[in-house]
């Protein structure tokens, strides 16, 4: 607990009643912070709260509503105020660009983008004033590496990088950091259709040069570190957690004659 120096901090995670959300909370408890779930749906975040005890507590929060995210951000603000901010919600509304709904783009943009600047400015506004705080944002590889058919998703998570990197510009020097964590493919109950057929799975897995598809923890043991005292001169990074799968596309490539 001491190595990460994570105990005692107040850590609030958006999207917290998802899969990569749920393992993020119990990860940061597990370290002795204190963790708000933020979430639209508290029939996922409130049991969790309960079970992790240690003043965890859940709060009704969608990213797109940004009365929402000021009367969360009053309430913590209330407790102490936020050290951390992880902002982990996103949805997804495939659908290729040519036919893509203006409606279902901009639900997109709205909670994966815009959410996650309307979160870093209500829960960073305190970080500011006391001149410290960690911002970790979900980004996802489909944010350097078009992913088709998902309508305004990959652009959302390419978005999602750039403001991290901004925020990281012009809040370092009030002594808030803020950087990414992207994700390659992930078993998360939003994802669990496409490993429920075996041979699916495989040949995802035959993809991955490290061999297997990524859990929720995987994700979370590198937010802890981003969060953390031990990665205080880390700022404006992506760091990605594909298990090596964006490293492969040469290797697609035909050579006739190599092995």
């Amino acid at each position: 607990m001491s190595w990460l120096g994570l105990n005692a901090k107040t850590v609030v995670i958006t999207g917290a009643g998802g899969g990569i959300g749920q393992a993020l909370a119990r990860a940061f408890a597990e370290q002795g912070a204190r963790v708000a779930l933020l979430d639209r749906d508290l029939t996922r975040s409130a049991p969790l709260a309960e079970e992790l005890g240690g003043g965890a507590f859940a709060l009704s929060c969608d990213l797109a509503a940004l009365e929402q995210v000021a009367e969360a951000a009053r309430r913590v603000e209330a407790e102490g105020g936020a050290d951390v901010l992880v902002n982990s919600a996103a949805i997804l509304r495939p659908g290729a660009l040519e036919s893509v709904s203006e409606a279902d783009w901009s639900a997109m943009l709205a909670v994966n983008l815009t959410g996650y600047l309307t979160a870093a400015q209500a829960f960073g506004k305190g970080m500011l004033a006391r001149g410290r705080g960690a911002l970790v944002h979900v980004a996802s590889i489909a944010g350097s590496q078009p992913q088709p058919a998902s309508g305004a998703y990959s652009a959302s998570k390419a978005a999602t990088l750039m403001l991290s990197r901004q925020l990281a510009h012009e809040w370092g020097p009030r002594g808030v950091r803020s950087n990414c964590v992207s994700p390659g493919l992930v078993l998360t109950p939003m994802s669990a259709a496409f490993y429920a057929d075996p041979e699916i799975k495989a040949r995802r897995e035959a993809m991955v040069p490290l061999r297997r598809i990524a859990s929720p923890q995987d994700m979370a043991d590198v937010a802890l570190f981003l969060a953390s005292d031990r990665a205080a001169y880390v700022t404006g990074q992506d760091v990605v957690v594909d298990g090596g799968l964006s490293q492969t596309l040469m290797g697609l490539v035909p050579r006739p004659g190599y092995a």
